[in-house]
Protein backbone atom coordinates (compact mmCIF):
# COMPACT_ATOMS: atom_id res chain seq x y z
CA UNK A 1 0.00 0.00 0.00
CA UNK A 2 1.38 3.88 -1.17
CA UNK A 3 1.70 5.76 1.69
CA UNK A 4 1.66 9.37 1.77
CA UNK A 5 4.12 11.89 3.02
CA UNK A 6 3.04 14.11 5.66
CA UNK A 7 3.52 17.72 5.47
CA UNK A 8 4.84 20.24 8.14
CA UNK A 9 5.61 23.48 7.36
CA UNK A 10 7.26 25.78 10.37
CA UNK A 11 7.43 29.26 11.85
CA UNK A 12 4.36 30.55 10.76
CA UNK A 13 3.45 34.30 12.31
CA UNK A 14 1.04 35.63 9.90
CA UNK A 15 -2.78 34.87 9.18
CA UNK A 16 -2.09 35.27 5.62
CA UNK A 17 0.64 32.57 5.56
CA UNK A 18 -1.27 29.87 7.49
CA UNK A 19 -3.87 30.30 4.88
CA UNK A 20 -1.55 30.02 2.04
CA UNK A 21 0.25 26.90 3.84
CA UNK A 22 -3.37 24.98 4.16
CA UNK A 23 -4.19 26.34 0.37
CA UNK A 24 -0.91 24.78 -0.50
CA UNK A 25 -1.87 21.15 1.18
CA UNK A 26 0.24 21.19 4.52
CA UNK A 27 -1.07 18.86 7.51
CA UNK A 28 0.73 20.58 10.10
CA UNK A 29 1.50 24.29 11.03
CA UNK A 30 4.21 24.84 13.48
CA UNK A 31 4.23 27.75 15.65
CA UNK A 32 7.53 28.17 17.17
CA UNK A 33 7.02 29.14 21.34
CA UNK A 34 11.34 29.76 22.10
CA UNK A 35 11.37 33.55 22.62
CA UNK A 36 15.16 33.43 20.94
CA UNK A 37 13.94 32.04 17.59
CA UNK A 38 13.08 35.36 14.91
CA UNK A 39 9.99 33.25 14.10
CA UNK A 40 8.70 33.43 17.72
CA UNK A 41 4.85 33.93 18.33
CA UNK A 42 3.10 33.95 21.96
CA UNK A 43 0.72 31.41 22.78
CA UNK A 44 -1.67 34.06 22.82
CA UNK A 45 -0.72 34.68 19.18
CA UNK A 46 -0.36 31.10 18.05
CA UNK A 47 -4.40 30.81 19.43
CA UNK A 48 -5.80 33.56 17.23
CA UNK A 49 -3.59 31.74 13.91
CA UNK A 50 -4.54 28.36 14.61
CA UNK A 51 -8.14 29.25 14.95
CA UNK A 52 -7.86 29.38 10.97
CA UNK A 53 -6.63 25.81 10.26
CA UNK A 54 -9.72 23.44 9.11
CA UNK A 55 -10.04 19.93 10.38
CA UNK A 56 -7.75 17.87 9.75
CA UNK A 57 -4.43 20.54 10.17
CA UNK A 58 -2.82 20.05 13.04
CA UNK A 59 -1.21 22.57 15.06
CA UNK A 60 2.21 22.34 16.67
CA UNK A 61 3.37 24.47 19.35
CA UNK A 62 7.32 24.03 19.03
CA UNK A 63 9.14 24.32 22.66
CA UNK A 64 13.10 24.59 23.46
CA UNK A 65 13.80 23.57 26.95
CA UNK A 66 10.88 25.54 28.18
CA UNK A 67 9.55 25.02 31.39
CA UNK A 68 6.67 22.59 32.98
CA UNK A 69 5.00 26.11 33.83
CA UNK A 70 5.47 27.24 29.91
CA UNK A 71 4.59 24.04 28.55
CA UNK A 72 1.19 23.98 30.74
CA UNK A 73 -0.02 27.17 29.93
CA UNK A 74 0.31 26.81 25.88
CA UNK A 75 -1.38 23.30 26.10
CA UNK A 76 -3.96 24.89 28.17
CA UNK A 77 -4.44 27.69 25.22
CA UNK A 78 -3.31 25.45 22.72
CA UNK A 79 -5.69 22.03 23.94
CA UNK A 80 -5.48 20.76 20.78
CA UNK A 81 -2.07 20.93 19.71
CA UNK A 82 1.08 18.84 19.43
CA UNK A 83 3.87 19.32 21.26
CA UNK A 84 7.15 19.19 19.45
CA UNK A 85 10.65 19.11 21.76
CA UNK A 86 12.97 20.88 20.03
CA UNK A 87 15.98 21.27 22.97
CA UNK A 88 17.83 19.22 25.21
CA UNK A 89 14.63 17.76 26.91
CA UNK A 90 14.82 14.49 28.56
CA UNK A 91 12.38 11.54 28.04
CA UNK A 92 10.61 12.23 31.09
CA UNK A 93 10.69 15.81 30.59
CA UNK A 94 8.82 15.28 27.48
CA UNK A 95 6.37 12.90 28.85
CA UNK A 96 5.27 14.70 32.21
CA UNK A 97 3.17 16.66 29.81
CA UNK A 98 0.72 13.42 29.26
CA UNK A 99 0.63 15.14 25.67
CA UNK A 100 1.37 13.72 22.30
CA UNK A 101 4.56 14.82 21.28
CA UNK A 102 7.29 14.47 18.48
CA UNK A 103 10.96 15.24 19.26
CA UNK A 104 13.59 16.77 17.52
CA UNK A 105 17.05 14.84 17.03
CA UNK A 106 19.97 17.25 16.22
CA UNK A 107 22.02 15.35 13.99
CA UNK A 108 25.28 15.98 15.59
CA UNK A 109 27.93 14.05 15.05
CA UNK A 110 28.22 10.16 16.98
CA UNK A 111 24.42 10.57 17.66
CA UNK A 112 23.02 7.06 17.69
CA UNK A 113 19.72 7.67 16.28
CA UNK A 114 18.43 3.88 17.16
CA UNK A 115 19.34 4.62 20.91
CA UNK A 116 17.90 8.03 20.92
CA UNK A 117 14.49 6.64 19.33
CA UNK A 118 14.52 4.00 21.66
CA UNK A 119 14.57 6.38 24.49
CA UNK A 120 11.91 8.21 23.21
CA UNK A 121 9.86 4.92 22.68
CA UNK A 122 6.40 6.89 22.79
CA UNK A 123 7.07 9.95 20.82
CA UNK A 124 4.94 9.77 17.64
CA UNK A 125 7.42 10.50 15.66
CA UNK A 126 11.43 11.79 15.38
CA UNK A 127 12.25 14.97 13.78
CA UNK A 128 16.15 14.92 12.42
CA UNK A 129 16.99 18.22 12.02
CA UNK A 130 20.43 19.77 11.38
CA UNK A 131 22.84 20.12 14.35
CA UNK A 132 24.00 23.98 15.03
CA UNK A 133 24.87 26.25 17.61
CA UNK A 134 21.57 27.68 18.00
CA UNK A 135 17.93 25.13 17.59
CA UNK A 136 16.10 25.18 14.55
CA UNK A 137 15.69 27.14 11.73
CA UNK A 138 19.35 26.52 10.45
CA UNK A 139 18.29 26.40 6.74
CA UNK A 140 21.49 23.91 6.36
CA UNK A 141 21.12 20.49 5.51
CA UNK A 142 22.83 17.34 7.20
CA UNK A 143 24.16 13.84 5.60
CA UNK A 144 21.21 12.26 5.21
CA UNK A 145 23.01 8.85 4.95
CA UNK A 146 23.92 9.54 8.35
CA UNK A 147 19.77 7.69 8.76
CA UNK A 148 20.22 4.15 9.60
CA UNK A 149 17.64 2.14 8.84
CA UNK A 150 15.34 0.48 11.29
CA UNK A 151 14.27 3.31 13.32
CA UNK A 152 11.74 2.52 15.49
CA UNK A 153 9.83 5.57 15.45
CA UNK A 154 8.75 7.24 12.70
CA UNK A 155 10.91 9.67 10.63
CA UNK A 156 9.85 13.58 9.80
CA UNK A 157 13.15 15.22 7.48
CA UNK A 158 14.01 18.21 8.14
CA UNK A 159 16.89 20.76 7.97
CA UNK A 160 17.09 23.19 5.03
CA UNK A 161 14.74 21.40 3.11
CA UNK A 162 12.89 23.23 0.00
CA UNK A 163 11.25 22.67 -3.12
CA UNK A 164 14.74 21.93 -5.04
CA UNK A 165 15.83 19.30 -2.56
CA UNK A 166 13.17 17.67 -0.84
CA UNK A 167 12.67 15.07 -3.38
CA UNK A 168 16.07 14.17 -3.27
CA UNK A 169 15.58 13.72 0.56
CA UNK A 170 12.87 11.79 0.45
CA UNK A 171 13.96 9.42 -2.35
CA UNK A 172 17.06 8.33 -0.11
CA UNK A 173 15.78 8.70 3.64
CA UNK A 174 11.95 7.62 2.76
CA UNK A 175 10.63 9.66 5.83
CA UNK A 176 7.12 9.41 7.60
CA UNK A 177 6.92 12.80 7.25
CA UNK A 178 9.00 16.17 5.83
CA UNK A 179 8.93 19.75 7.57
CA UNK A 180 9.86 22.79 6.05
CA UNK A 181 10.79 26.70 7.36
CA UNK A 182 13.42 28.47 6.22
CA UNK A 183 13.15 26.79 2.54
CA UNK A 184 9.52 28.77 1.85
CA UNK A 185 10.52 32.04 3.46
CA UNK A 186 11.33 35.71 2.07
CA UNK A 187 12.58 36.49 5.05
CA UNK A 188 12.57 34.97 8.49
CA UNK A 189 9.23 34.38 10.06
CA UNK A 190 7.84 35.68 6.32
CA UNK A 191 6.53 32.43 4.32
CA UNK A 192 6.11 33.02 0.57
CA UNK A 193 3.24 31.20 -1.11
CA UNK A 194 4.48 30.25 -4.16
CA UNK A 195 7.60 28.94 -2.53
CA UNK A 196 5.10 27.10 -0.27
CA UNK A 197 3.02 25.69 -2.90
CA UNK A 198 6.15 24.74 -5.07
CA UNK A 199 7.39 22.68 -1.99
CA UNK A 200 4.29 20.58 -1.34
CA UNK A 201 4.22 20.22 -5.00
CA UNK A 202 7.78 18.86 -5.11
CA UNK A 203 6.44 16.33 -1.83
CA UNK A 204 3.66 15.06 -3.87
CA UNK A 205 5.94 14.41 -7.24
CA UNK A 206 8.39 12.77 -4.67
CA UNK A 207 5.69 9.90 -3.41
CA UNK A 208 4.47 9.47 -6.77
CA UNK A 209 8.04 8.47 -7.58
CA UNK A 210 8.15 6.47 -5.10
CA UNK A 211 4.90 4.88 -5.40
CA UNK A 212 6.26 4.24 -9.23
CA UNK A 213 9.40 2.45 -7.76
CA UNK A 214 7.19 0.01 -5.52
CA UNK A 215 4.27 -0.69 -8.11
Amino acid sequence: MTTRTRIKICGLTREADVDAAVEAGADAIGFVLYPKSPRHVSAARAVELARRLPAFVTPVALFVNASAHEVAEAVAALPNALLQHHGDESPADCRSHARPYIRAARMAPGLDLLDFAAQYSDALAILLDTHVEAYGGSGKVFDWSRVPPGVSRPVVLSGGLHAGNVIEGMLRVRPWAVDVSSGVESAKGIKDAVAMRRFCDAVREADARIAATES
